[in-house]
């Protein structure tokens, strides 16, 4: 296991920029995810640690090896990183079985037989397929060949492992499957891991930490808990999870709330100790998720002093387990969860001062 230290990160494709100034570190053992939309960088960024693609400036840390300096022209071959990665088409060699599939990697770097023998039994021990090593990859499915090329990428025992969307050719129920098992298997063995994806879930459930990207840089590095509940910026709440905005006039600020107005002349209450930084004057936007809706009323205005809002309810969608209803509220379509469909055309919702968030 290693730290791995990715300072100033920056990549050019002649004047496009791919990434520009990265930098995390991913401590040892810790299992860091890149998320972002297509084409935000983090796959780039992935194949700079690997060694797949020059980066035009910055420094990548593994330990105390040097994968690349920028400032020194420092360069470290795939081959020479010791880097366990896995692919979002598990690049399995058909013509190879299970057991020669896992055994190549460790020819290349002359591991004697018996140590051979012993690795692989003990990598697909570890991924739940000793019975199938004699098997060739058309002979597995889909979710089986994911855990091979997983089992490839740990059989000789790497620094880091990095996984570029390795579960998204796999259909929604067996990922759900795959996801547990993946974080049962970092648990066990402890490797410092670097996973890329678009899949928000994917991220949430899975890491100890996320870094969220977008157009090439490192918009929020923080844990699933603080990305979920305290984004940045609309863009980041908007992208996880369900989002709802308000867009509103700075009235006042006292008594540990910030008071802002909407354009129909409601008001609404912000907790001024969520904010975590000053708030400015002017046009705010004020951000809370569907769950933090504490009680809806279809007709009468629940019993609440304080954020009770009025709004025509548009569309109600249900989901087996709960219901979501879109409501307008000033020009904005606000999405809550409810129990029961509603019966009306209008519905008052309360949201608590604290469960508002101010973004840019």
């Amino acid at each position: 296991m290693a730290d791995l230290i990715v300072k100033n990160l920056t990549k050019r494709y002649g004047g496009f920029i791919a990434i520009e100034d990265i930098n995390f570190t991913a401590s040892s053992g810790e299992f860091l995810t890149l998320l972002g939309p297509s084409g935000c960088g983090k796959s780039t960024t992935l194949s700079a640690i690997a060694g797949l693609g020059r980066p035009s400036e910055g420094r990548i840390v593994a330990g105390s090896t040097t994968y690349f300096d920028g400032a020194d022209g420092t360069y470290l071959p795939p081959e020479s990183r010791n880097c366990g990665l896995v692919f979002q088409s598990y690049a399995l060699w058909p013509h190879m079985t299970v057991c020669q599939n896992l055994e190549f990697p460790l020819k290349l770097r002359k591991i004697p037989k018996a140590e051979r023998s012993k690795r692989i039994e003990e990598a697909l021990a570890l991924v739940e397929l000793d019975q199938f090593s004699a098997r060739y990859p058309s002979q597995l499915s889909g979710g089986q060949q994911q855990r091979v090329a997983l089992a490839r990428a740990i059989v000789y025992q790497p620094r880091i492992l990095l996984l570029d969307e390795p579960l998204s050719n796999l259909d929604a129920q067996i990922r759900d499957r795959a996801r547990q098992w993946l974080k049962e298997l970092h648990h066990r063995l402890g490797l410092t891991t670097l996973y890329v994806t678009h899949d928000q879930t994917e991220a949430l459930s899975l890491s100890d930490r996320i870094a969220v990207m977008d157009k090439g840089r490192l918009v929020q590095l923080g844990t699933p808990h603080e990305i979920y509940n305290k984004p940045t910026t609309s863009f980041i709440a908007e992208f996880i999870g369900t989002s709802n905005f308000l867009n509103g006039q700075f009235i006042r600020s006292g008594d540990s709330n910030i008071e802002i107005r909407l354009r129909d002349g409601q008001s609404v209450l912000i907790s001024q100790a969520e904010q975590g930084k000053s708030v400015g004057q002017g046009e705010l936007m004020a951000f809370f998720r569907p769950e933090c809706v504490v009680s809806i009323a279809n007709t009468e205005a629940p019993d609440e002093s304080v954020n009770v809002l009025r709004g025509k309810i548009i569309d109600t969608a249900y989901f087996g387990d709960r219901y979501q209803i879109s409501v307008v509220i000033d020009d904005s379509v606000v999405r809550l969860y409810s129990s029961a469909p509603p019966h009306h055309e209008y519905a008052h919702l309360h949201v608590p001062p604290s469960a508002l968030q101010l973004v840019s």
